[in-house]
């Protein structure tokens, strides 16, 4: 079985204008769009497959400041606080609940990484708790082993990937916003230099502001524009496993895999880092900036085989508006599974976690997680097209910091003072290396 969605039953009229016009449902694009609706805006949403059935529904679900890179972290302490707001505010509920995260480790070098985060974090007013040897086996009682030590978030949570996304749409309908699926956004009008329209499938939009929330196929929209993005993917693939009557942690990380609680009861396992390299011509036109990324996270990846060449979202095809496009020939991206992996993640979580032996594999499933070559989304008008926002590149980050990037993101299209300093997202930054800068967690 594919990532569990909810579906979501969205407008079926194009608007001939609008006031910005966000392409992509994703959980950045829906939040973006529901923060500029609020704001009085009339918003539309166009995406070419389903509301949220990319990676906003693959995901682990996390919502967390720990370990997060100095440049994310104002975001994911704005987020968390926006994740509890947006139910209170819309009615809509995404499952979203500080559980805390617990992180245990036998490792000296990796409890030293976590001692260092720390003491960053209280520098900026983040409480995380450092665990000894007692208090992480005690608190890991359901591995049935100790440990040396580990660390405890209190203030993190999980949200339901499965019903984020299509919740805050929901809330984009009620606030009288109009969402648009199975409508792909094929390109973009200039009058005078500016941006003016966007063209979709079913026709044009005309609006002073787009913004760009197409997570894995932004780099490939931007090119048909003269923009270039440096963006690549891999191929990730996690699985799901039924309830059981066991207590087990609501989030918890180990290196050699990982578990999250899901809203049904069930447990969705994954191994963190992990992944396969899918060889496409953007990879290749990409890889001398992405070199320090790989340098960095070479262990966890393998090479994969021609799933990106066939889901079509890293060509460097042009195609021409009044055409279908690729992203019409794949409304969403659903890569093959790899089932050595699922193989080995059950395999180790059910090591970890012995309650978990037996339990139904419910759903395996993989995805796409786009990156930037520093690992950082890229947030912020393109000087190419003045009223063109591109949000992507969000490197596996999206889910957790969504409510703070679409927020951000308002912030920049109505001329408020920002949630976060945005200058650290600014795509500008691509033009120089990447050596020394990429994210360490």
């Amino acid at each position: 079985m594919p990532a569990p969605l909810t579906l979501v039953e969205s407008s079926d009229e194009l608007p001939r204008s609008a006031d910005a016009v966000i392409i992509g449902a994703g959980i950045v694009g829906v939040f973006t769009a529901y923060y500029l609706a609020r704001r009085g805006l009339k918003v539309v949403v166009v995406e070419k497959g389903r509301v949220g059935a990319e990676q906003s529904s693959r995901n682990w679900g996390w919502c967390r400041q720990q370990n997060r890179d100095a440049r994310e972290l104002p975001m994911a302490t704005k987020s968390l606080d926006l994740w509890e707001q947006f139910a209170e505010e819309s009615g809509e509920d995404t499952d979203f609940r500080r559980c805390g995260l617990l992180y245990l480790s036998n490792s000296e070098e990796e409890l030293a990484g976590w001692a260092r985060w720390r003491d960053f974090a209280r520098t900026v007013g983040v409480t995380t708790h450092m665990l000894d040897s007692a208090a992480a086996s005690e608190r890991g009682a359901a591995t049935g082993r100790a440990w040396k030590g580990g660390v405890f978030s209190p203030s993190d949570g999980t949200a339901d990937p499965s019903r984020a996304a299509p919740a805050v749409a929901r809330a984009i309908l009620k606030l009288g916003g109009t969402v648009l699926q199975n409508c792909a956004a094929r390109g973009i009008e200039t009058e005078g230099g500016r941006l003016s329209a966007v063209v979709t499938e079913h026709g044009a939009i005309r609006t002073g502001t787009a913004i760009l929330s197409g997570g894995a196929w932004a780099s490939s929209f931007c090119r048909q524009l003269g923009i270039r993005f440096p963006q690549a993917s891999i191929r990730s693939s996690i699985l799901s496993v039924a309830p059981g009557e066991a207590v087990l942690p609501d989030a918890l990380h180990t290196a050699r895999v990982s578990v999250t609680r899901r809203s049904d009861g069930g447990y969705t396992l994954a191994i963190s880092g992990r992944g396969r390299v899918d060889p496409t011509l953007q990879k290749i036109r990409f890889a001398p900036q992405f070199l320090p990324m790989f340098l960095r996270r070479w262990r966890s990846l393998s090479p994969g085989g021609l799933e990106g060449i066939r889901s079509g979202h890293e060509s460097l095809t042009r195609w021409q508006i009044d055409r279908p496009t690729p992203m019409e020939h794949m409304r969403i991206l659903d890569p093959a599974v790899d089932r050595g992996t699922i193989r080995r993640t059950f395999d180790r979580a059910a090591e970890l976690l012995p309650a978990l032996k037996g339990r139904r594999v419910t759903a395996s499933w993989a995805g796409y997680i786009d990156s930037t070559p520093d690992g950082v989304p890229a947030i912020g008008e393109t000087p190419a097209v003045p009223g063109f926002i591109l949000a992507a590149g969000f490197s596996g980050h999206g889910f957790g910091i969504g409510p703070g990037a679409g927020h951000l993101i308002a912030d920049i299209v109505m001329g408020s003072d920002p949630l976060v300093d945005p200058r650290p997202y600014h795509p500008d930054r691509f033009s120089q290396s990447a050596w020394g800068k990429v994210t360490d967690f």
